[in-house]
């Protein structure tokens, strides 16, 4: 999956969150987004999944040669942050059925050997629910990673993560990240050491003046 961004800018109200962004994020390659705390990684990070508009400017997704129409860009991508919700009603391996039905696992990972790689099998019939923020966000992260997508977002993908958890996601970047384009928001050096470029958006902030 290739992303082109041409001056591309986002404002709220009468804030610019961002402005002039060109940037181009190529196939196979990996990328972290950095910037202050508030400074608009979510913001690029939902723009990105055209879950967002831009204001102004220009966003462009093309995959295999051929350029996706924002309606089906959310087929070939997979998405984790802290602040996206599951459906805690449902349990463990529910989710993952769940999940199954509308984007399928990478080749050769069924429901068991999925919950090998959580580590959670004896909380496969738990309902989310009772989970603890850590095992939350190890699910979400799984749900991503090991989705058969050719682009990745994860935004703070070691929020709630403890040191076996930050282990555990860096091990699945490794082994399942490959061929993938993969973008990652966060502040933190860990989360993002396996990237090849770094895009600051500190330098899209309009200038005070």
């Amino acid at each position: 999956m290739q992303i082109e961004l041409s001056k591309l800018s986002k404002r709220y109200r009468y804030e610019w969150i961002f402005r002039n962004l060109d940037y181009t994020f190529e196939s196979n390659k990996c990328y972290a987004i950095t910037g202050a705390n508030g400074s608009g990684k979510s913001t690029l990070m939902r723009i990105l999944a055209a879950y967002l508009s831009p204001t102004k400017g220009k966003i462009t997704h093309q995959f295999q040669g051929k350029t996706l129409s924002s309606d089906h860009i959310y087929q070939h991508l997979a998405y984790a942050a802290p602040y996206m919700d599951l459906i805690e009603e449902l349990s463990l391996k529910e989710q993952l059925l769940f999940h199954q039905k509308f984007k399928s696992f990478l080749p050769k990972l069924s429901i068991e050997e999925l919950l090998q790689l959580l580590a959670f099998k004896k909380s496969k019939n738990k309902q989310i629910s009772h989970f603890s923020s850590g095992m939350k966000q190890r699910l979400k992260l799984l749900l991503a990673i090991c989705s058969d997508v050719p682009l990745l977002l994860l935004d703070e993908p070691t929020t709630n993560l403890d040191r076996q958890g930050i282990d555990w996601y860096l091990e699945l970047i490794e082994r399942f990240g490959k061929n993938r384009t993969i973008i990652v928001a966060s502040n933190v050096e860990e989360d993002y050491g396996f990237c090849d470029a770094v895009l600051s958006i500190m330098e899209y902030k309009p200038k005070a003046r």
